[in-house]
């Protein structure tokens, strides 16, 4: 009895969690010009619409330009800091794991408004580079805690190992521990760009015409229209998602990479 109520309490949230996106998918087929569930037919108008809009095409190609170098940048520095956490023990590191989550746990709203002040204040407002520097600061825990959890499932004896037979601190770096900690970087890296890539509520803050991302152009069309072109792109988004997690999955273990137990 027991674990059929355990079931049927995840079948539920499952159910829950899934059924705004179901309705996402039925309503960008709608032949009608106005957001309406049921569909009333079958229709991929709305898709072609949103592939040639002069401003989502701009925004896509924004998005692509952001998320990559947020992405590698967050990459960069995260994966440094989660092997001085996972190497050291130094005066601070607590207060320092507490900072890199911190974002985590921040309004995201409260981080945009942050930097367009910061972008105010150098003169960088609703530039490349502050919309960057939010997004890198926005998915950097992610690519953190992915390295970490790789570092942490990393044999140290391999790494003391390698040292005895004369190996450098550089050699085994880049020969033991780089490798065995690749899929958690690539992995870390693609969902940091995945987030990265749909990120809206900081980059309302700091991005302009010229640098909206694909989010921020979503919400100021359907602002004027109501057709479900929104809903068509939104739909291309969670397939491109869905399908990059699946692969990414299958490539790089990303159950394993992301455990919580790194034991």
């Amino acid at each position: 009895m027991r674990v059929f109520a355990f079931w049927s309490l995840v079948t539920a949230i499952l159910v829950y969690m899934t059924l705004p996106t179901i309705v996402v998918l039925m309503t960008s087929v709608n032949p009608t010009e106005i957001l309406a569930f049921p569909p009333e037919g079958i229709s991929f108008q709305w898709y072609q619409k949103a592939v040639t809009y002069p401003d989502f095409q701009s925004a896509f190609w924004n998005g692509i330009v952001v998320t990559s170098f947020a992405s590698t940048l967050a990459l960069i520095v995260g994966s440094t800091f989660a092997w001085l956490v996972n190497r050291y023990e130094f005066a601070g590191r607590g207060v320092l794991e507490a900072v890199l989550w911190s974002p985590l746990i921040i309004p995201h709203f409260t981080l945009g408004f942050g930097f367009l002040l910061l972008g105010g204040a150098f003169r960088l407002q609703q530039g490349y580079v502050m919309v960057v520097l939010a997004h890198m600061v926005l998915v950097m825990p992610f690519v953190t805690r992915a390295v970490y959890v790789s570092l942490a499932n990393v044999d140290s004896d391999l790494s003391r190992a390698a040292a005895n037979l004369g190996a450098s601190p550089f050699h085994v770096l880049t020969r033991i521990e780089l490798p065995l900690v690749l899929p958690g970087m690539a992995g870390g890296w693609l969902i940091a760009a995945v987030i990265s890539f749909t990120e809206f509520t900081a980059s309302l803050y700091v991005t302009g015409s010229r640098t909206q991302t694909l989010p921020v152009a979503m919400y100021n069309y359907i602002r004027e229209y109501a057709d479900p072109t929104v809903s068509a792109i939104s739909a291309m988004l969670i397939i491109a998602t869905t399908l990059l997690m699946f692969i990414a999955d299958r490539a790089f273990g990303l159950r394993r990479v992301l455990a919580i137990d790194t034991h």
